[in-house]
């Protein structure tokens, strides 16, 4: 007797159903009020949260002052940051650095302004070097009126590339020569049609003394470090950034100059 083969899963020309979807105009539409109402609430829930951690912010600057090299322990401890200031000669004018403060924007505070302030150093006379991302509104902004809650429609169509413009400060060198920078200047792509981001970061000090940030790390410090400085003076980074770094070894000799930036985190980090 002959039976029928059983055809395979899947051997059947039905169509998948989750192939696509037609949407109508209309709920189109209300998906996108909706996710318009919800960006809205997201800024307002962002606004109302800086302005109630403020406070607490400043009570921690005071208490981390009092703290032996907590800001430049906090900002090595993020791998971004870290990897930044990867020369030995930037993390020993960082360990002069007692206090980061950052500053919003009062009408849009997504755009900020990064403060670190040095105890004196044979490095530079600035005492606060100062990075910031500037407010850039469109221009159609000049015509808005705010709502109730004090917000434009161009705040809620804000796009960090675009309406945050950051800036460059000059570093007053003690000797222009020897200045980091000079040392380990930025190095750009030849071509920079094949990628935007340079081929050597050099200084981390490059930081202030360039406009651009390639290397994102004005937010990663605004809302990462600065957020969490407890945790990343602690060491209590999240996991998969420390997974990163136990795959590191560390046999090199370090420079008799180098301070100790490593404690009270567990684990060393790679130097030159």
């Amino acid at each position: 007797m002959s039976g029928k083969k059983r055809a395979s899963p899947g051997a059947d020309t039905e169509k998948n159903p989750l192939e696509s979807v037609e949407l109508s105009d209309g709920d189109a539409q209300n998906l996108q009020d909706v996710q318009k109402q919800i960006e809205r609430a997201e800024l307002l829930l962002e606004r109302r949260g800086y302005e109630t951690l403020r406070p607490v912010y400043e009570k921690r600057r005071k208490v981390a002052k009092a703290i032996p090299k907590f800001w430049p322990i906090a900002l090595m401890n993020h791998p971004l940051i870290g990897f930044q200031a990867q020369h030995n000669i930037d993390r020993i004018a960082l360990s002069y650095l007692e206090d980061v403060w950052v500053e919003r924007d009062p009408k849009e505070p997504r755009c900020f302004s990064i403060e670190f302030h040095f105890k004196p150093n044979p490095y530079f006379t600035d005492s606060v070097l100062k990075k910031e991302y500037k407010y850039v509104p469109p221009s159609e902004a000049a015509d808005e009126q705010p709502d109730e809650e004090g917000l434009t429609p161009s705040m809620l169509a804000f796009v960090w590339a675009r309406d945050a413009k950051p800036l460059a400060t000059k570093i007053k060198w003690k000797d222009p020569e020897n200045a980091l920078t000079q040392l380990h200047p930025r190095v750009e792509e030849e071509d920079t049609e094949e990628s935007d981001m340079p081929a050597e970061a050099g200084s981390f000090f490059n930081f202030f003394e360039l406009a651009p940030d390639p290397f994102d790390i004005g937010t990663t410090i605004a809302n990462e470090v600065f957020v969490e400085a407890t945790d990343y003076f602690l060491g209590n980074v999240p996991s998969d950034e420390v997974d990163s770094e136990d795959e590191e070894s560390d046999d090199d000799d370090d420079e008799a100059e180098e301070i100790d930036l490593e404690k009270p985190r567990p684990k060393k980090q790679k130097k030159d």
